[in-house]
């Protein structure tokens, strides 16, 4: 500054150190506004670090759940497939079981029918080697007449045995043809092959089915087939099937001697068993004219264990598993309409296509 001093210059200087001294204050507040903002956002960036890796490893940690429920679902799954395999082939013994007595006596009465056709041929082969030894010696001695052949004829009894021999070979050939169709129609329902879905003839399996349950039904029910002839093949389970077909036959069977029982007359119902193809599915009506379904029962019917059964009659097994191997393995259908004092009529709904049925062991 020059001298003298001059009162405008001064006051510039004094301005100008007050702008610097200013500026100076301006830039230190800047320095901590901008060290406290940085100071509160790292804070506010390292909490929500924190959080963040917070969420993170409760994520992680609820995956890790999720997986181990995931495994622990899937292996109840399959536990639950294998126990339902296991109940199905338990239910299938024990009708194999509750069977088996009708079976040995529908085999034993064209066994018994045969053996006592073969005693008599026995017998009428007997009597003609006599009758043919006689005519033999006869003949030897010079000494065969019409007479001796006629009385040798007469005393073996040639006229009713001519008559009555072709009787009882036709006769027993037809038994041992019943027993025969029957110890397959067994075979064949205790074995149906594999566990897979294969082209099936429906026809065929209910066929069968009526011919293994015959003497649960035979005393009470007259059963009607009125099987499609162009019925198309349809993917399902032989076993599985078969086991659904007698559940319902039986059932039919004993709601129409439960109806039946209560009739001073007596006589025996109809089961009427239908096979048609609607639009892509086949379907099979098996109706009786038995008592019907109770109302307060009908929303009921298809639950595990629910049965209105006498104790040791009847586990309520039955139409869960029916339902369950119809609808879950094979992508079907069963449903069923009832008329109480009048009969009920299932309806079971196959799919044609290949890829709506299942294995039976889940699908």
């Amino acid at each position: 500054m020059t001298k003298p001093v001059n009162p405008f210059e001064l006051k510039h200087c004094v301005d100008k150190a007050m702008e610097q001294v200013r500026l100076v204050q301006e830039s230190l507040y800047y320095r901590n506004f901008l060290d406290e903002t940085v100071e509160r956002r790292t804070a506010d960036l390292l909490e929500q670090n924190a959080r963040l890796a917070s969420e993170i490893n409760e994520r992680q940690h609820q995956e890790q759940l999720t997986v181990r429920a995931m495994a622990e679902l899937e292996k109840a799954f399959r536990e639950k497939e294998i126990l339902q395999s296991q109940l199905l082939q338990a239910h299938k013994l024990e009708s194999v079981g509750q069977l088996a007595s009708g079976i040995a006596h529908e085999i034993n009465t064209p066994t018994q029918f045969v053996s006592s056709n073969v005693s008599f041929l026995d017998e009428a082969f007997a009597d003609l080697s006599q009758c043919f030894k006689n005519l033999t010696e006869a003949a030897a001695e010079g000494k065969l007449t019409p007479d001796i052949l006629r009385d040798a004829m007469t005393e073996a009894d040639w006229e009713y045995l001519h008559d009555e021999v072709p009787k009882a070979i036709r006769q027993s050939r037809e038994g041992l043809a019943r027993v025969t169709s029957i110890v397959r129609a067994m075979k064949e329902f205790s074995h149906p092959g594999g566990q897979d879905a294969e082209h099936s003839d429906v026809n065929h399996l209910i066929e069968t089915t009526v011919t293994v349950a015959r003497n649960e039904w035979k005393y009470s029910a007259e059963v009607v087939l009125k099987l499609s002839p162009n019925l198309p093949a349809v993917p399902c389970v032989d076993g599985a099937i078969g086991q659904v077909l007698l559940n319902l036959l039986v059932n039919a069977a004993q709601a129409i001697t439960e109806k039946l029982g209560r009739t001073p007359e007596g006589g025996k119902g109809t089961i009427t068993i239908t096979t048609e193809t609607v639009g892509s599915e086949v379907l099979i009506h098996i109706a009786d004219t038995g008592c019907g379904i109770p109302e307060e029962y009908q929303a009921r019917i298809f639950e595990p264990f629910f049965t209105t059964k006498e104790v040791g009659k009847g586990t309520g097994q039955g139409l869960a598993i029916a339902y369950d191997v119809i609808t879950r393995k094979h992508g079907g259908n069963l449903t069923f309409a009832t008329v109480i004092g009048e009969g009920t009529t299932f309806t079971i709904r196959l799919p044609i296509a290949k890829g709506k049925a299942a294995s039976s062991n889940g699908s």
